[in-house]
């Protein structure tokens, strides 16, 4: 049948792939693979011999084309990425487009991802998050990607490589002050490690580049404000509400203001 199997594959431990996607990537006609020589050690190490195409950022267009064409001839294909889920920070997503045009069938095999799993062993708030991929090295861009996530309450996740892993702290701590950071480093690997810090002790302990290996930034959101703010409007809704249940308007609107802390007067002026 002709569909394109998006699988994902282990960021580190190979025991962590799925049956399923084991499976999918024995019956498929060829594979998409972000670099082959990665994948067809994969493959080796189960066994599986399969036909491939390299599929990366430099010649995604093209390839995704050659790789429509294909399956739209009756082949279905797997792609895959060095590690994890193809689209998340890896090639794909274009290619998920292209199929779309083409109304190319797509089933999603889901596997490993570094965001996830990061995530859930961070310590920080898992409710609400977004996903900031890899922060630009233009340093320009740069800075005005973390100043827009200044007011940001979500928690933050980024990647990042080693090697600039201490520019990246200084930036965090410079931009957002002192916050929960939690770093986690190699996830799934021999020598994972889970940093439970702030912004500053992980700028003063590890500024100086001793960390290497692939790495996750989980970054605390912005503390929400306790104390709710209120309008004027907000303000003469509630002294109304104090009126039907039997309150002058002048107790009404001392009552709202006392609460919203707007003026009695402008709120009294309102309801008159």
């Amino acid at each position: 049948m002709s569909i394109l199997y998006v699988v994902g594959t282990p960021i580190g431990n190979l025991g962590d792939i799925s049956p399923r996607a084991l499976e999918t990537l024995e019956q498929v006609d060829f594979i998409a693979a972000e670099d082959t020589r990665v994948t067809l050690k994969l493959l080796n190490h189960f066994g599986i011999k399969k036909p491939m195409t390299s599929y990366f950022e430099h010649n995604k267009e093209y390839r995704g084309q050659l790789i429509c064409d294909r399956i739209l001839a009756g082949e279905s294909c797997a792609i895959v990425t060095d590690a994890g889920m193809p689209c998340i920070s890896d090639p794909g997503e274009l290619l998920i487009k292209q199929c779309e045009e083409y109304s190319i069938k797509t089933v999603v095999v889901p596997g490993p991802s570094a965001v996830i799993s990061a995530l859930c062993v961070s310590g920080l708030a898992t409710g609400r998050f977004t996903f900031e991929g890899f922060l630009s090295v233009n340093k320009k861009s740069r800075a005005e990607h973390l100043e827009s996530l200044l007011n940001e309450e979500r928690t933050m996740i980024f990647y990042e490589a080693p090697h600039k892993l201490p520019n990246t702290l200084s930036d965090l701590y410079s931009t957002f002050g002192e916050r929960k950071l939690t770093i986690a480093r190699e996830l799934t690997k021999l020598h994972e490690e889970i940093i439970r810090t702030t912004t500053k002790d992980a700028y003063e302990n590890f500024g100086d580049g001793s960390l290497k290996g692939e790495i996750v930034l989980i970054l605390e959101g912005k503390a929400q404000s306790k104390e709710q703010k209120y309008t004027l409007d907000d303000a003469v809704s509630m002294a109304e509400k104090f009126i039907s249940n039997g309150l002058k308007p002048t107790d009404a609107a001392k009552e709202a203001s006392k609460i919203t802390k707007i003026r009695k007067n402008d709120i009294y002026k309102e309801l008159i």
